[in-house]
């Protein structure tokens, strides 16, 4: 059986290679790298520039050509990749069809595509938790709105993160950008991505994937490389593809910031422009520049003698329509005219006189009707042609100005440029019909494919669809731009919606057809959208101004427009404007879903929750089934107490939506706000289900399980959450506060430090931390981060608390009462505030007012048994009998503790059983449990409280003394061996 013979590429490659003439010095200077040892060769990075038509990529085919017969492998990129993973992609692709994958590569940006897919859609969840500690002693932490648009827009809408590799395909020298406003933009975004991925490793592929994806792809690269003599990378059109590529390829080549490049390798960049001296000025000493020209006159002769063409007379016309520009002189020789008579009236452009010499009148046509799109395929090519060139692809896909990537071919910018405007210039009103007759075509295929089931976030994320979408935006701008730039510039807000790169791809497009169609109100309208997108630190609300200003949008369109900029707004915390946008949005569209969704958001940041309810009642009338606004209504109701229908809402929007693990964690916390702890564990458990890794639902079951009193699990989920995000403070403070509630204050002091290293204004953990000092007796330590916390929140009521009991610590006993008649003005009924209130009444002989205080922190928490004891030393002191009382229901309280199953808390109640024993004169009790209490281990502080609290004692009753002393002995002793 014969074995399979070459297909057409490679006898197109195979013909074009032999005619192939000039520019043999620049080839034979890339032939002798191929031939020298990869150690041994100086030249590895090729620079081809020259005006359009030198030759450049017909240099680019011969290199490969070159490189091939070396059993070399090669890829090539063109400005069909819009960034730097689309060019990475692009290029394990073509190495995976010359049978070397780049397996790790591929699986690795395979999972980039679905996490990035997954933060646009929301489908992982809502963000991250607030920095909020809710109080701190009894709050439970806060997941935040799900934002309006995806995490990537949050930021890639305010800055370019030029340098980052955040967001890929942002020039590097695109403006000048506020590091504080990049630095604000990649916190929120990091904050957004933290709580939607399984782990840390997916927050940062979509976070920075060029950091992620660039390593791998340089391993992959190098198994390749140990595989074959030589890797040949080539970048064609690089004039416009280097601003998207330039930092990236820099540090790949000449730095070990992804890794290291095999010697192997081999680049070429070819286009029109020099290097960009500010990226490449400090490495264009290891630039082999390669500058092409037109041809000289022994080089044109000598191509025009490879095709025949040995008459004087005939290569003299030829010569001078060309100009001697390498592509023109190939064309007109295709021809091969073969008379002086066929030549005949030499005036014209070189493309007129190629197509008079083509004798054939369908293959005429069919290279003129070609050159209306902007690539071509078989199934285009049949609807560009007449029925009588329907059979001649195979013909027109061997022109010396046509070059075939990927099975769709393109004509040379030069020869298209001109046959372009030949048409325009010859018949506009077949030109208007002709780009009317694709437009169409391209719109039925869009049709087709929507006649069957859109993707589940609609057809923009189809690529197929997006394709058709935007060639026939082109053709109908090209037929009429007059009546088509309005249409085309309202995709613009569609493509923006979908994301940067896509409007960056239909700003091309208008750029694109506006050259092509002379028609320069829509190439200015691409050129400023593109400037925008490239220039500004706001790339996206700068897009949505211009369009606003000047993009004759009807009422609807800017009613998009403004839903879109107020949610950038929104996003980057500029929440006035985002309001003033929403407002005018809603004036122009009041049917607009997303606009009343979008302000109801915003009120909802601002806290105006009556407010945010009434945007979220419109946007789910106007969308019943809108089941993330549903449960955003109902977390609204949560924090506004109203559980019953905070319940109702998000049951409806679990019913709608099964499996959303940001709505079943919110169901969580409302449970847990009404005390069905069984329910709320469940939800927790069921979202972890659904995102094992999901960092909020792994935070609040962990702040669920610390005020139940479940430590260990709740440290288990603290030190998971943080080992997925080692850098969220509020999880370090939530952590933190655990190790407080077990007097592990070492722990806690390790972790609020570290939280408050990464947020030096963190006004929770601040307070937490003067907290912990207070119970380790360092007052002066404990007021400095006290005050700072009140500085930075004036009615934190805990931290004013707190701050209360360290001045009582320290008998500042004025100071302390102020403090808490502050606290428990912000929260009338706060129990333990209520309760040190009355201690300290009590310790400036005020035993009405700490008599009344103590009975209603009884009368609020009757199991307060620390309540219970204060109280009896003040009725002592009142010689009031119910003191016995009193104290034995102290007892009885300070037991129950010393029982639990929290070695901490145990250990605190045996602690206050010697002194309620001492206050009861049961001094063989006292004694016992205070050799149970030393035995079991206590901290300082624990050994410092009952310090206090006996010393305390003997002021109050003198007859105790002679007793307590012997035990005040054993604790000094106690304390001193003590850790």
């Amino acid at each position: 059986m014969a074995g399979r013979g070459p297909s057409r590429q490679e006898l197109i490659r195979r013909r074009r290679q032999s005619g192939f003439v000039g520019r043999q010095g620049e080839l034979a200077a890339f032939r002798d790298t191929l031939r020298q040892a990869p150690e041994e060769a100086a030249q590895f990075l090729f620079h081809i520039h020259g005006p359009a038509g030198v030759g450049k990529s017909t240099l680019v085919r011969q290199m490969e050509g070159a490189a091939r017969e070396q059993q070399g492998i090669t890829a090539y990129v063109d400005e069909s990749a819009a960034d730097v993973v689309e060019a990475m992609e692009a290029i394990s692709t073509q190495f995976a069809q010359q049978g070397l994958a780049l397996k790790s590569f591929d699986k690795l940006l395979a999972t980039y595509r679905q996490r990035r897919h997954e933060a646009d859609s929301g489908a992982a969840g809502a963000g991250a938790a607030t920095e909020s500690m809710a109080g701190a002693a009894d709050g439970v932490v806060t997941g935040p709105v799900p934002p309006a648009s995806s995490p990537a827009s949050v930021v890639a809408s305010q800055v370019g993160l030029v340098g980052l590799g955040m967001i890929p395909g942002v020039g590097a020298f695109a403006g000048a950008v506020d590091p504080n406003q990049v630095a604000a933009g990649a916190d929120r975004l990091k904050a957004l991505l933290s709580a939607r991925f399984r782990s840390h490793d997916d927050v940062q592929i979509v976070l920075s994937p060029l950091k992620v994806l660039t390593p791998a792809f340089l391993q992959d690269l190098a198994e390749v490389a140990q595989r074959r003599p030589w890797v040949v990378l080539f970048f064609d059109t690089y004039e416009r593809i280097g601003p998207l590529l330039d930092i990236w390829l820099r540090d790949v080549l000449v730095s070990d910031l992804y890794g290291e490049l095999p010697a192997n390798v081999l680049v070429v960049l070819a286009g029109q422009s020099r290097l960009e001296t500010r990226c490449w000025a400090d490495h264009l000493d290891l630039v082999t520049s390669l500058p092409l020209e037109v041809f000289t006159e022994a080089e044109a002769h000598q191509l025009l003698a490879a095709k025949g063409i040995t008459d004087k007379r005939r290569a003299e016309v030829i010569l001078q329509l060309s100009g001697r520009l390498p592509v023109l002189v190939s064309t007109l020789a295709e021809a091969r005219p073969t008379s002086v008579e066929e030549i005949g009236d030499p005036s014209g452009t070189a493309v007129e006189r190629f197509l008079k010499w083509e004798t054939d009148p369908a293959r005429r046509a069919a290279a003129l009707a070609c050159a209306l799109p902007q690539e071509v395929d078989e199934d285009i090519y049949r609807a560009a042609v007449d029925e009588a060139a329907a059979e001649l692809f195979g013909w027109l896909r061997t022109l010396p100005f046509v070059t075939d990537r990927a099975s769709r071919c393109r004509y040379h910018d030069v020869v298209r440029t001109a046959m372009l405007r030949l048409q325009r210039r010859q018949s506009p009103s077949q030109w208007s019909q002709q780009h009317t007759s694709l437009a169409d075509t391209f719109q039925g295929w869009r049709l087709r494919l929507e006649e069957h089931t859109p993707p589940k976030d609609g057809w923009w994320d189809d690529e197929r669809w997006r394709d058709y979408r935007r060639q026939e935006t082109y053709h109908r701008l090209c037929a009429d731009p007059h009546a088509a730039l309005p249409d085309a510039l309202r995709e613009c807000l569609d493509a923006y919606d979908h994301g940067i790169a896509t409007l960056r791809r239909w700003a091309q497009t208008l750029d694109r057809a506006g050259h092509d169609g002379s028609a320069i109100p829509v190439s200015s309208w691409g050129r400023q959208l593109l400037t925008a997108l490239e220039e500004q630190n706001q790339p996206g609300v700068t897009v949505l101004t211009h369009l606003l200003t000047r993009g004759q949008l009807d009422a609807q369109g800017r009613a998009f427009a403004l839903v879109l900029r107020g949610r950038d707004h929104r996003n980057a915390d500029r929440n006035e404007q985002a309001l003033a946008d929403y407002n005018l949005a809603l004036t122009l569209d009041p049917e607009a879903a997303r606009a009343a969704y979008g302000r109801g958001v915003t009120y909802y940041d601002l806290d105006r929750y009556d407010d945010a309810l009434a945007d979220f009642n419109r946007a789910i009338e106007l969308n019943p089934d809108d089941a993330l606004a549903i449960a955003v209504r109902g977390v609204t109701y949560s924090l506004m107490d109203r559980h019953d229908d905070a319940l109702a809402d998000l049951n409806h929007a679990i019913e709608l939506n099964p499996d959303h693990a940001w709505t079943i964690t919110s169901r969580g916390r409302t449970y847990y706000e009404v005390d069905r702890y069984d329910d709320a564990l469940a939800d927790f458990n069921r979202a972890l289900e659904l995102n094992p890794d999901y960092t909020w639902a792994i935070t609040i079951r962990g702040q669920a399980n610390r005020f139940t009193g479940r430590y260990d699990d709740a440290l288990a989920d603290f030190n998971r959450a943080i080992e997925l995000n080692p850098d969220h403070a509020w999880t370090i403070a939530a952590r933190g506060m655990t190790y407080y509630d077990v007097d592990r204050y070492d722990d806690a002091l390790a972790d609020f430090n570290r939280a408050i290293e990464l947020n030096p204004d963190y006004a929770q953990a601040l307070a937490a931390r003067g907290a912990t000092n207070r119970l380790m007796y360092r007052y002066d330590d404990a007021l400095a981060d006290l005050n700072r916390a009140i500085e930075l929140n004036p009615d934190y009521a805990w931290a004013i608390a707190i701050r209360g009991a360290a001045y009582y610590g320290v008998d500042h006993y004025d100071d302390a009462l102020a403090d808490f008649n502050r606290a428990l003005e912000l929260n009338p009924d706060y129990a333990w505030a209520i309760a040190i209130r009355g201690a300290a009444y009590y310790g400036v002989d005020h035993y009405d007012d700490a008599l009344a205080d103590l009975n209603r922190a009884i009368e609020l928490n009757p199991r307060n048994g620390w309540a219970h004891y204060k109280k009896a030393l003040v009725l002592h002191s009142m010689a009031h009998p119910d003191q016995t009382l009193c104290l034995t229901r102290a007892i009885e309280l300070f037991t129950h503790d010393a029982a639990d199953p929290s070695p901490q808390k145990a250990l605190n109640g045996k602690g206050n059983l010697v002194t309620a024993y001492c206050a009861i004169q049961r001094w063989d009790d006292a004694g016992r449990y205070l050799a149970d209490f030393i035995s079991s281990g206590p901290i300082r502080g624990q050994i410092k409280a009952v310090l206090a609290d006996l010393d305390e004692l003997v002021q109050a009753i003198a007859s105790a003394e002679e007793h307590v002393s012997p035990l005040l002995r054993r604790l000094e002793n106690a304390l001193a061996a003590a850790p």
